[in-house]
């Protein structure tokens, strides 16, 4: 689509002095205007280029990472436009989960209680903090609805702010297409989506243990887990043979505060110092419940003791032993991270007091108190062992996970699935049927598919989210029937069964013997997330246009997010869709600190972007951003900022120079800027077929998403079209040696600017839209990618290294003045080069330009057995006199 509004003055002079202040905010209101990004409906699949965008999530502010992975995203998206594309980039918001709900209790001063009732005057007592150390005690309860409201207040503001950085950065999403991954279309979308996958078997409830956070009281699916280096302590416990004999068995465990939790001792089946207990019980320390000895192949014969005791539930072996032991569930641990009241386990008059001592402690006084009862008894051997060790965290948590058992709705994803062609094996083939950007990414993909060791869980005990559409039957005793699930007819959607009421059921029935109660638990984010090529292509409200966009052309992401984005949407479409959600994968770094380490708002050394983006503009932040590869880590560099806005500025100004012997006649076909019969002279012709090579090679890298390799052959082309044929031709274009040679110069300097704005402008967004307005209809983003093809026709058969040799004796004779330190102005009264004989022929085709260039009154060229050219005989005028100011 080619808009020839997308110009804020047509028919303007090129300024005096250009500069690159303001053209963010005058392009982007021009853009905006004119549509130019928009996506048109009209089309075909064949005709779409349609990206899967991140959405970012909605709370706080953007750091320096979103600039880098989306406007890597930008550039591939800008070339797939200039091919011709109907592009349809959408770009949503991802608002609910839970750094919505943090942001919100800190802003607000509130926190979310779901027993209080519903204020429809309710004010927050503050607006504006951001006290993150603030305890919840001091936050003011209020109902969930009310919670959900300041939720969404608080997202409508950021986003407006996020939306501000973006169209600052320049990128060329469709805002016409914008959505949320909370409102009710994402709702509608997300539960229809649900209800299919329950319909299907795909989605199910188990009671189950499960890896929780205590301080959030939410559950925690594996993708969302991280492990941290913690210091720990094994200590040494002695269990009592049943068998009368007072013989001890000994383990070593790093929680013995989870005694009260055992449930059995497990070693490997082949460790021969127990083969005589396998089959026998014992009794624990401190509680005296006896408990049985299993074999088992998971039990380690070289740690610790080679023994140890199964809690339920201290860690993932303790879930799989009681899993495939039966053992019975003893858990300790309730969801607010502290010790249960009851253990009706446990009947010893000494075991039930000490227990006693346990109950409400966290588990951190737990641990201590039992070890000081061991120590007592004499039950603890000697002193504990210090060690570090890994344990598992939530992501954005700040306390170890547990496991708590509780009801939680699972999706399959394969990690329960161990037959050769299940549903594990089906979602590998997927990953291999994407084209990976870099291609070894495809690797760690497949690494997290084959190391699952469990179902999606998909349930959060959270407030702001996608609710899930059911409910549960109440028996005439007054018990849950959750076998009983209650659904809403797909044309319902979207529905809050905490508010709405089941077909068939009253309000008044709600929580009532013989009535309902709602699910209470939200989706997990990702749940929704996983969904972003629906939800941006309007599966559920526009198949129409969902048949024209789907499956996407290509997921732009950071690599930390294969595990979870990248992989719950491939699961989501192979479920609803039985389909690949898109073709193409490219896979963005981290941007590293100063000493190497992520940036992220958890370890607070995140750098904001809008001041580097006013500092070094758009243009120079996006070139540091384009110069870094695919997958690659890259350190936070205001240099290369520098870099690129220098470059940004040399466009304009070299744009200036070029343009400044009057505008060529724009070709309606958009192959070349000026007539190319024109350009005669052997140096001109040079340009356009080393150029020619750089389209190619820009090209073919760009065809396969490598946009830093685009900018890498582009880059030193430009500086060698400014520093040496500029400089060469400067004389000629303004006549120096008559009309012929100066119509060469200029039309080969039109040709020349036409195609390198066009390869610069996926990375430069803003320079080259400003010069395509001196001289040319429409924007330059929607041009067509220039090709390579036309520009040899009109090299005529010039060999392009007549254009390096020239290069080449331009720094020879700037070498002759710098080493004399003289002005580049001084005159060369006589010059003697000697260059390769092979190039002799090259370099008097630029003689007169290079003595123009030199000021070299008297060239005498020498073709000769020598590498490299050098000068002999030089014979220097004196420099010119400075004029004095004024």
């Amino acid at each position: 689509m080619t808009d020839t509004s997308a110009r804020p003055d047509a028919g303007s002079t090129i300024p005096d002095r250009p500069t690159l202040e303001g053209l963010e905010a005058r392009w982007d209101r021009v853009w905006s205007d004119a549509q130019v990004y928009a996506f048109d409906a009209d089309t075909t699949r064949e005709e779409v280029f349609s990206v899967d965008t991140p959405p970012p999530t909605a709370s706080g502010s953007l750091h320096i990472g979103h600039v880098f992975g989306y406007s890597q995203a930008d550039m591939i998206v800008r070339y797939q436009r200039m091919r011709g594309k109907n592009v349809f980039y959408p770009l949503g918001w991802d608002d609910n989960g839970l750094p919505t709900e943090r942001r919100v209790q800190n802003y607000f001063g509130v926190r979310c209680d779901p027993s209080l009732p519903y204020d429809p005057d309710f004010t927050p007592p503050q607006e504006g903090g951001d006290n993150k150390s603030a305890k919840a005690a001091n936050q003011l309860p209020i109902s969930r609805r009310n919670f959900i409201e300041l939720c969404e207040r608080l997202t409508e503001i950021d986003e407006k702010s996020f939306e501000e950085v973006f169209r600052t950065l320049g990128l060329s999403v469709d805002w016409n297409h914008s959505y949320q991954t909370i409102n009710a279309r994402s709702r509608a979308t997300s539960q229809r989506a649900f209800l299919e996958n329950l319909a299907a078997g795909q989605a199910y409830q188990a009671e189950a243990p499960t890896m929780w956070d205590v301080t959030y009281r939410t559950a925690v699916a594996q993708a969302e887990q991280e492990d941290r280096e913690r210091d720990g302590a094994y200590h040494r416990l002695g269990f009592t043979r049943a068998d009368g004999s007072g013989e001890k068995v000994y383990i070593e465990t790093t929680r013995p505060e989870l005694l009260p939790a055992c449930v059995a001792l497990v070693a490997h089946p082949d460790d021969p110092r127990y083969q005589g207990l396998f089959g026998t019980t014992v009794i624990s320390p401190l509680f005296g419940v006896e408990v049985p000895v299993h074999p088992h192949p998971l039990a380690q014969a070289d740690k610790g003791a080679g023994i140890a005791m199964i809690c339920t539930f201290g860690d993932a072996n303790d879930v799989t032993w009681w899993r495939e032991l039966e053992l019975p569930t003893r858990s300790v641990i309730g969801r607010d991270g502290r010790f249960v009241a009851d253990a009706p386990w446990i009947t010893s008059p000494e075991g039930q007091e000490r227990y006693a001592k346990l109950a409400g402690l966290t588990v951190f006084s737990a641990q201590k108190t039992v070890v000081e009862m061991a120590a007592e008894t004499g039950d603890l051997v000697g002193e504990p062992k210090r060690i570090t060790h890994p344990v598992k965290f939530y992501e954005n948590g700040d306390k170890p996970l547990e496991f708590v058992t509780s009801r939680q709705w699972y999706l399959t994803n394969g990690g329960r699935d161990q037959s050769e062609d299940g549903l594990r094996r089906e979602l590998i083939e997927r990953g291999r049927q994407v084209t990976w950007h870099p291609a070894y990414m495809e690797s760690r993909y497949r690494n997290w598919v084959e190391g699952l060791t469990g179902d999606w869980l998909i349930s959060r005990q959270r407030f702001f989210g996608v609710p899930f559409p059911v409910w549960y039957a109440v028996g005439e005793d007054g018990e849950v029937a959750y076998d009983q699930v209650l659904t809403p007819e797909i044309a319902d959607l979207p529905i809050d069964p905490t508010i709405d009421v089941p077909a068939g059921y009253t309000e008044e029935q709600r929580g009532r013997a013989g009535g309902f109660v709602a699910d209470p638990d939200i989706l997990d984010t990702w749940a929704t997330s996983s969904l972003t090529p629906q939800l941006a292509g309007g599966w559920n409200e526009d198949p129409e246009l969902f048949s024209k966009v789907y499956p996407m052309d290509l997921r732009p992401q950071g690599h930390d997010i294969i595990r979870t984005w990248l992989f719950a949407t491939i699961v989501r479409s192979h479920l609803q869709q039985d389909s690949l959600p898109w073709k193409h994968a490219s896979i963005n770094g981290w941007i590293l600190d100063p000493d190497r380490k992520k940036m992220s708002k958890s370890k607070g050394n995140v750098v904001t972007p809008i001041g580097l983006l006013h500092q070094h503009g758009s243009d120079g932040v996006r070139y540091w951003a384009g110069r870094a590869r695919q997958g690659v880590d890259t350190a936070f560099d205001e240099g290369q900022m520098k870099i690129g806005r220098r470059l940004a500025i040399k466009i304009l100004n070299a744009s200036k120079f070029a343009l400044g012997f009057g505008q060529a006649p724009a070709d309606p076909a958009g192959r070349l800027a000026a007539d190319p019969a024109a350009v005669t002279e052997a140096l001109d012709r040079a340009l356009l077929a080393s150029l020619a090579r750089v389209v190619d090679a820009a090209t073919a890298a760009m065809d396969e998403m490598d946009y830093a390799r685009a900018l890498e052959v582009t880059e030193p082309f430009f500086w060698t079209f400014c520093d040496d044929y500029i400089e060469l031709i400067k004389d000629r274009a303004h006549g120096s040696a008559g009309e012929s040679g100066a119509a060469s110069a200029r039309a080969a300097l039109a040709i020349a600017l036409d195609v390198l704005l066009r390869l610069f402008a996926p990375v430069i967004v803003f320079a080259t839209e400003e010069v395509w307005s001196w001289w040319r209809e429409g924007s330059v983003h929607t041009q067509p990618w220039p090709e390579a093809a036309p520009l040899r026709e009109a090299a005529a058969g010039e060999d392009a290294s007549v254009l390096e040799t020239l290069s080449d004796l331009v720094i020879v004779v700037r070498r002759i003045k710098s080493d004399a330190k003289v002005s580049q102005k001084t005159p060369i009264l006589s010059l003697t080069l000697t260059v390769p004989a092979a190039r002799a022929a090259q370099a008097e085709a630029g003689r007169a330009d290079l003595m123009a260039l030199g000021r070299v009154e008297a060239l005498e060229i020498i073709g000769g057995e020598v590498e490299d050219a050098a000068a002999s005989a030089v014979e220097l005028g004196e420099p010119p006199v400075k004029q004095p100011r004024g």
